[in-house]
């Protein structure tokens, strides 16, 4: 509980630290050595743009985002957000994702912390959207499910009942175990129903549940050691209940398409970015166990009976971690 709130903290305090531009009698903003200044000298009817002073990396990256959200969202018609912001600045979520230590691998590029790749470059531009592309995109995230089917090992992105994206990804495995962390044995199953995301964690705590120890960097599946990249996690209640079981990328994606985790729902490095700015809190997920599926080509297909349902059922009362969400609890991932 107490590294839950430490988390907290940190990013409230990371939040709180942006600072404001100040604003002239003129009504413009007066450049100061900030994150970034405002251009709107050559047609004050075109939406501002943010000029980036200074090369934003991953560690500064969401105080940068928080300061320039800070700056508009007191504006009139602008109910502004970090993943508004964004997805009308699509190439910000192709740079992050594209840190993938697994895409850059393929580039022969080693990081070992990816915390430190430039995001924003000086000189880059942000577009501050108006009031009716705030609406349009507001309404496109309420109209959004993550959906997940887990014998199929697949995350589905929807959005107004179409297919967005599709993501292979991990689940939890049809065993129970005792964890430290939840100080019992608890069943790894990842749990199965409706609901919602109920909270988001962008520097998430790594802690191994079986010893309660702390650790701050992995195993890769090349077996090299890296930091552990800071990438959001995402919590959802299902049917009302928090059981821990999170949305979040694992480092090691052989584990991928398997019966892996401890409940969690694990994806790829770069695939967890295009989830985190399609599912902000209040977004719709639905985490299912359909065995009746189609291939690519339309053929029926029959997925093997992972959790063994069709011989004893679903109990949707099974105990499930009862953990702290927010601190990883992945084995492959501890060292």
């Amino acid at each position: 509980m107490l590294l839950r709130y430490f988390s907290i903290a940190l990013v409230v305090m990371c939040c709180c630290s942006c600072a404001r531009l100040p604003v002239a009698e003129s009504g413009k903003p007066v450049e100061q050595d900030t994150f970034f200044v405002i251009n709107q000298d050559e047609d004050p009817m075109q939406d501002p743009v943010v000029v980036v002073q200074h090369d934003i990396t991953v560690k500064k990256y969401f105080a940068f985002m928080d300061s320039i959200v800070a700056r508009y969202d007191t504006l009139p018609g602008h109910i502004l957000s970090e993943h508004i912001l964004v997805r009308v600045n699509p190439r910000i979520i192709d740079t992050l994702a594209s840190f993938d230590y697994y895409k850059l691998m393929e580039q022969g590029i080693f990081i070992y912390d990816q915390r430190d790749l430039v995001v924003l470059h000086q000189g880059d531009s942000i577009r501050i959207p108006d009031a009716s592309e705030i609406a349009e995109i507001q309404d496109r995230l309420n109209h959004t499910v993550i959906d997940v089917n887990i014998p199929e090992f697949k995350l589905r992105i929807i959005e107004r009942d179409s297919v967005k994206y599709t993501f292979c990804v991990r689940v939890g495995r049809n065993e129970s175990k005792y964890l430290k962390t939840a100080q019992r044995v608890v069943s790894l199953k990842t749990p199965i129903g409706e609901g919602e995301i109920v909270r988001v964690e962008r520097n998430p705590i790594f802690v191994n549940p079986v010893t309660g120890e702390r650790y701050t960097s992995t195993k890769r599946d090349d077996e090299r050691y890296t930091m552990m990249p800071q990438i959001p996690w995402l919590e959802p209640a299902i049917e009302g209940k928090r059981f821990g079981s999170l949305i979040h990328p694992t480092t090691n994606p052989k584990t991928l398409d398997k019966a892996y985790s401890n409940g969690c729902v694990g994806t790829g490095e770069g695939d967890a970015w295009i989830i985190y700015y399609h599912a902000p809190v209040g977004t719709k997920v639905n985490f299912r166990y359909e065995l009746d599926v189609k291939d690519e080509n339309g053929n029926p297909v029959k997925l093997k009976d992972i959790y063994k349902l069709g011989e004893v059922g679903f109990n949707p009362d099974m105990e499930l971690p009862e953990i702290d969400p927010f601190i990883e609890h992945e084995f492959s991932e501890c060292h």
